[in-house]
């Protein structure tokens, strides 16, 4: 689509411009919407109306990406939707009655009250001589009626008595004529609401309570608990956002019905936040309700929207999914078929399974890691920016049961492939065996290494065939099965076959008896479904190596895994240190090694590359022991990308490789098939002849339309105040 964002620029830290959008915002909400596919013009609006009159029709949007303000008055919200709707265009979020009824703090109060939401009492006032406010409980806090970003709001402006508030109010309507409310004061925390119409959820795309935690140091000193103007606009970094809000899950299914209720009452489209004030017996109230929310980084409509999958891109995606919907545009990208020929950047599906359950665990047990081997929509948006910063278009693709209907109806030129698949030992090689099925080029391993390797036992057969050292090793299904021979001495660790990100690995994995090894398989053959792997423990040091490429593998240097506490006797690198890291490991990248040993274990990990068939990258896990013997344990060839975290991307650092350019080596042999696969379909479209040219010429225009798009990506990149490389996101949930 042809897109429009119109925003009011802000130019300076006054109270005036405190609702305007940063240059860092707007730069965000421009590159998701470019990321996403659509063509994009700015309009910066603060100027004369008729300037920006001239210039959207000049360009003609198919829809108005909508974050003005506006710059004064009662109705400057209302303003340019209002103008929107005389012009003819499609715009995103509430109509002009909406933002004005919304902007009127009183008037809400007014007409929510009716319906039986439940506010804090109040008196409307324009002039000292109205004021009552013997008629309300106290404290009462002083704020105006309308404005919003907490403008007005401070520790002073709570009042305890008749006589500070009288003083409170005159002050206020100094500074803001238009009215001022005098709202009973809440004793207890704020909540604050998102809401993103598109999420297709319970309560109509109300989404999870999110609460602001004000670090203790800046709460030193303030006698009120309140998000006040201070905070928000000086010491903003002293302020986090926790996502869900701790609250009783009763509470949080009160506070979305109510705030489904109040949506529906006031009509709001698209995208809105609602602020509750919960008392200290539990008690929510409605405070306010913010039609045009902030969509700066941070903001708390991200971290709700995380709860349900979705990255900051698809924040921003389902705001225009709503608006499209409801506007009925058509999206001329959504046609079907094999897609035109390129001549600049690809169309890059990026399937993935969102993590929307937590993982957790102690030093004993795995409490809960369903989804740990899915991916946290913070790492889907570094993916994403990556991938887009090499100046190709990115399309979700994630792996749900409609993935075939969506990929069999989307035209794709590649897939950057994370997903994990959703059960049996074959379920990375879903989306894989479905790309080969539709002809799409893809990333990463084929169906048939990814199944080979997920099963630990099965790989172990492969590379020890190919002379490599694995320790000994037995599967168990019920734990009733005799222990094999081969097994002298104990210690011996016992592991799910067919599991990665260390699932089910934690201390107690290391066995010391029979009667231990056996409770331990029973335990993780009845989580996990599928058999138990025993295999020799083997003692010494742990390294992880990172491979990229094809036939020929270019092997990065090897990182080791230090363990720090000399009184673990045989440590393992289990699913806990994965969550978290933690006083007892240290990650050495690259490790240090003597040339001998280091060639040794290059060597193991090329072969057991080759050996399993892996392609593009992989991840390949060995132990030393004491006497410089190297043992397989493991390979993952769909290992995490998590930024700042995953053991690929600290070795790929330690390697001097920034994430961009991790991300771009494991694309790049894709983007080398799709050529070769074009070349194909060219030289059978054109059989041999006069007009049929030759496929090096094929390849040959192919990269010099890739070149030419790339070094566009990197001029504009270049050019740009952010950086290319995406910034590391807060401590994931897991290591991969």
């Amino acid at each position: 689509m042809r897109i429009a964002l119109t925003y009011n620029l802000r130019l300076s830290d006054s109270e005036e411009e405190a609702e305007f959008d940063t240059q860092e915002t707007v730069n965000t909400l421009a590159g998701a919407i470019e990321r996403l596919g659509h063509r994009l013009e700015r309009f910066e609006v603060s100027g004369p109306a008729s300037r920006t009159v001239a210039r959207l029709e000049a360009y003609s949007p198919d829809l108005i990406f909508n974050t003005a303000e506006g710059r004064r008055g009662r109705f400057r919200e209302a303003f340019y939707p209002a103008l929107f709707d005389e012009l003819g265009f499609a715009y995103t979020g509430s109509d002009a009655y909406a933002l004005a009824l919304t902007l009127d703090k009183q008037l809400t109060k007014l007409i929510l009250s009716k319906h039986g939401i439940r506010t804090p009492g109040w008196q409307y006032v324009e002039k000292l001589n109205e004021l009552q406010a013997e008629n309300l409980r106290f404290p009462v806090i002083v704020k105006p009626n309308f404005e919003g970003s907490s403008k007005g709001i401070t520790q002073d402006s709570i009042a305890e008595t008749l006589e500070q508030v009288r003083e409170k109010v005159a002050k206020a309507l100094e500074k803001y004529p238009a009215g001022v409310l005098v709202e009973e004061y809440i004793s207890g925390r704020d909540l604050t609401v998102p809401f993103l119409a598109a999420v297709d959820n319970d309560y109509d795309g109300v989404l999870a309570p999110v609460e602001y935690v004000i670090d203790p140091e800046a709460s030193a000193g303030r006698k009120y608990a309140i998000y006040d103007y201070e905070l928000k606009t000086r010491r903003e970094k002293s302020v986090s956002v926790r996502a869900p809000a701790n609250i009783p899950a009763k509470m949080s299914e009160d506070v979305r019905t109510m705030a489904q209720k109040i949506l529906q009452v006031l009509d709001c489209r698209d995208l809105g936040r609602l602020d509750f004030r919960v008392s200290d017996a539990g008690v929510p109230y409605f405070l306010e309700i913010n039609a045009l929310p902030s969509l700066e980084p941070g903001a708390g409509i991200y971290a709700a929207a995380e709860l349900e999958g979705l990255h900051l891109d698809g924040v921003i995606n389902s705001i225009i999914q709503s608006a499209g919907k409801r506007h009925k545009i058509r999206d001329n990208k959504s046609r079907q078929g094999r897609p035109a020929r390129k001549s600049g950047p690809l169309r890059v599906g990026f399937s993935f399974n969102v993590k929307r359950v937590k993982p957790s665990a102690t030093a004993e047990t795995v409490q809960e890691d369903s989804e740990a081997e899915y991916d946290s929509p913070n790492t889907l948006q570094a993916i994403r920016e990556a991938i887009a910063s090499w100046g190709h278009e990115v399309i979700d693709l994630e792996a749900t049961a409609e993935l075939p209907t969506v990929l069999s109806s989307t035209p794709l030129d590649i897939v950057f492939n994370i997903a994990e698949g959703f059960k049996g030992r074959n379920r990375e090689s879903q989306v894989p065996a479905m790309l080969e099925l539709l002809d799409i080029p893809y990333t990463g391993s084929d169906p048939a290494t990814l199944s080979l390797a997920l099963d630990k036992a099965l790989a172990k057969k492969i590379v020890r065939q190919a002379g490599i050292l694995t320790p000994n090793f037995q599967l168990m299904v019920t734990g009733k099965e005799r222990l094999n021979k081969e097994f002298t001495t104990f210690p011996l660790i016992v592991k799910p076959v067919a599991e990665g990100s260390s699932k089910g690995v934690v201390t107690k994995s290391v066995c010391y008896s029979e009667a231990e090894l056996r409770d331990v398989v029973k335990e993780i053959a009845g989580k996990y479904q599928q058999p138990a792997l025993i295999e020799e423990y083997i003692g010494g040091r742990e390294f992880t190596v990172g491979l990229l490429g094809e036939r020929r593998p270019r092997v990065l240097p090897p990182m080791e895994i230090v363990f720090l506490d000399k009184a673990e006797k045989n440590p393992v690198y289990s699913f806990q240190h994965k969550l978290d890291w933690t006083d007892r490991i240290r990650y050495d990248a690259p490790a240090k090694l003597e040339p001998a040993l280091l060639e040794k274990l290059r060597t193991a990990a090329r072969n057991s590359f080759m050996a399993l068939g892996c392609r593009d990258v992989a991840r390949i896990d060995f132990r030393m022991d004491d006497k410089g013997r190297i043992y397989f344990i493991e390979c993952n060839p769909l290992p995490g990308l998590t930024p700042g975290w995953s053991d690929l991307v600290l070795i790929a650092a330690g390697a001097g490789m920034d994430y961009r350019t991790l991300i771009g080596e494991i694309m790049a042999p894709a983007i080398r098939r799709y050529k070769e696969r074009e070349a194909r379909r060219a030289q059978t479209e054109n059989p041999a002849g006069a007009h049929a040219p030759p496929l090096n010429k094929v390849v040959q225009r192919i990269e010099e339309q890739t070149a030419q798009a790339n070094a566009t990506a990197a001029a504009s990149a270049s050019a740009s105040a952010s950086p290319q490389e995406p910034t590391p996101p807060p401590r994931p949930e897991l290591k991969s």
